[in-house]
């Protein structure tokens, strides 16, 4: 114990608190190949368990922006570790690597060992989700920089996929068919403009229930991101997927096209799926125009595949059984631009 360093803001014996309340989240996400390794200096993982001949690490971080403001302005911090997850899982996933192991980093003005396990659950969640495993982390008491009640989450992932399965965009060709998976709502993007439309602009409540909407402001907004893993693993073992693309910051048009060769582009019918009631009221709150919408949130569809129009009915055959949703949203064009049509 240290009472110069209590002193200065630092709790040790809340930290040593919070380890012992988190064991439980990081042990459920143990999966073949996790060493225990929780307190170590090191995260540790085996990667000759994968039975891979020529394995390609992948890896993405990221965190989860600005909508930490809604959960703490809601006081709910049990799924914003999801975000922090998917965020990272879904990037991965797009170059056909299956996540093997998620590490956090958790930088809080204070630490709060009930608050803290509850975002720790939520990363837990997320990596249950991934079927990846928690193989270490880092908590930060940081006074000064953060105010006592605020904080900071973020991780990163490492995935790994056979080389000669590795997806780098060199298979997509005009005329093939784009596969939209729909997004659970805004995700974790987009929430300075949000905040600013919603929260700043016009006033709103989080904790109110407006119309058209069966839950408070604040638990639609806080709405886990989608973690596409699980499906894509399955459509991975039956058809030939070409590219994929994780709609994020920067909406259709700037994340489409990366999964694309040069000269190539999209066509997208924005009428082929459902649009999230959520992104209505930013539209009609912000007077936002529907290309600047696109530009900026996911509208609907957080996934986007690439497969051949032989293949379509076999995929939307394959995510229906297990109770996927899917919608058949463009095509890729020799065009060499974001094409979106009303």
């Amino acid at each position: 114990m240290s009472d110069k360093y209590r002193e200065a803001g630092v709790d040790l014996e809340a930290g040593y608190e919070s380890v012992q309340l988190i064991k439980s989240h990081v042990a459920r996400t143990k999966i073949k190949g996790a060493q225990d390794s929780i307190g170590a200096f090191g995260g540790m993982f085996d990667l000759s368990v994968l039975g891979m001949k020529e394995p390609v690490l992948v890896s993405g971080t990221d965190g989860v922006g600005t909508k930490l403001m809604i959960a703490f302005a809601a006081d709910k911090h049990d799924t914003i570790g999801i975000d922090a997850v998917a965020m990272c899982v879904n990037d991965v996933l797009v170059q056909g690597a299956m996540p093997i192991f998620f590490l956090d980093y958790l930088a809080v003005g204070k630490n709060n060992p009930k608050q803290i396990e509850q975002i720790v659950k939520g990363v837990a969640d997320g990596c249950e989700l991934s079927e990846c495993a928690l193989i270490g982390g880092e908590t930060a008491e940081m006074p000064d920089m953060y105010s006592a009640d605020h904080y900071d989450v973020a991780g990163f992932c490492v995935g790994a996929v056979e080389k000669s399965k590795l997806l780098d965009g060199s298979t997509i060709g005009e005329g093939q068919v784009l596969v939209g998976l729909p997004s659970s709502g805004v995700h974790s993007n987009g929430f300075s403009l949000i905040r600013k439309i919603l929260l700043k602009d016009a006033h709103l409540d989080i904790h109110k229930t407006y119309e058209d909407f069966d839950k408070p402001l604040g638990e639609v907004l806080l709405t886990p991101t989608r973690i596409y893993v699980k499906a894509i693993k399955h459509l991975l073992e039956h058809v030939q997927i070409k590219g994929m693309s994780h709609i994020t910051g920067g909406g259709f048009y700037e994340n489409v096209p990366r999964m694309l060769k040069d000269g190539l582009g999209v066509k997208i019918d924005v009428t082929s799926f459902p649009r999230p009631r959520i992104f209505d009221l930013l539209k009609s709150t912000g007077n936002m125009e529907e290309k600047e919408m696109f530009n900026v949130f996911n509208m609907g569809i957080g996934f986007v595949l690439a497969i051949d129009k032989a293949d379509v009915d076999k995929t939307l055959s394959l995510l229906n059984d297990i109770d996927e949703k899917a919608y058949v949203i463009g095509e890729v064009t020799n065009s060499g631009e974001v094409e979106l049509t009303w």
